[in-house]
């Protein structure tokens, strides 16, 4: 079984998405973040800036993102953000 992280991206308003991705690029306010399989666990408060989920088959998203956090604990990535401001699949 190919390790995976299981994502879910959520605005005030909406599930913008949810599913097993590959990697989560984004953008804290201490600076760049990159998660895959295995990371430690992580609380991080997130800027604006680019949220990027790469998806296990090449589907994902790449929001920008005016605030928020992200968490990891065991493979499991929550994104809240304040306002997805752009979004591209």
């Amino acid at each position: 079984m190919v390790s995976q992280l299981e994502v879910q991206l959520v605005d005030s308003d909406e599930i913008v998405w949810t599913g097993a991705a590959q990697m989560v690029r984004a953008r804290s306010i201490d600076g760049d973040l990159g998660i895959m399989p295995g990371h430690t666990p992580l609380l991080a408060i997130l800027g604006e800036g680019e949220v990027v989920v790469k998806g296990i088959d090449a589907a994902g998203v790449t929001v920008t993102v005016d605030g928020g956090f992200l968490s990891v604990d065991r493979d499991q990535v929550r994104i809240v953000v304040d306002r997805v401001l752009t979004r591209s699949a």
